[in-house]
């Protein structure tokens, strides 16, 4: 089964780098991406879903025009029909009040953006391969 990554970010350069590094190999996740948390929102109560696939993991930046990533993490985890589906922030912040307020918000996992490619890339390396090949995600609702 093709997973769906559903990436909240408004950063060009950052977008085309997870989608070159995604797009490769036989188990390439389909990935659909948002440039902002009311565009991301959006795509996530499409009901019926679009091409009715919800999102399996969604990578979100905190920093976002018009609905910023903390609201939007609020918003999902408020959600019952989108709480169950495991945000990860990956985001250029390393403050401690973007952590602890990522994590009240119930985030299941938090990575700050190497700024390097080469580290970038294995960071989406290992996302990749926790979140979809050894970690158990709940069928898509």
């Amino acid at each position: 089964m093709k997973r769906t990554i559903l990436l909240i970010d408004d950063n060009k350069a950052d977008v085309d780098l997870v989608k070159r590094f995604l797009s490769t190999g036989p188990d390439a996740p389909r990935l659909v991406v948002a440039e902002d948390g009311v565009e991301a929102l959006r795509i996530l109560r499409e009901t019926p879903p679009r091409d009715h696939t919800r999102p399996d993991l969604i990578l979100l930046d905190l920093n976002l025009p018009r609905k910023d990533g903390h609201q939007v993490l609020a918003e999902i985890k408020e959600d019952s029909r989108l709480r169950c589906i495991p945000v990860v922030v990956l985001t250029s912040s390393s403050a401690e009040r973007d952590i602890s307020s990522a994590y009240e918000l119930h985030a299941n996992c938090y990575l700050t953006k190497p700024m390097d490619i080469d580290a970038f890339t294995n960071a989406l390396r290992g996302i990749q391969e926790f979140w979809l090949s050894l970690a158990k995600l709940p069928s898509p609702r």
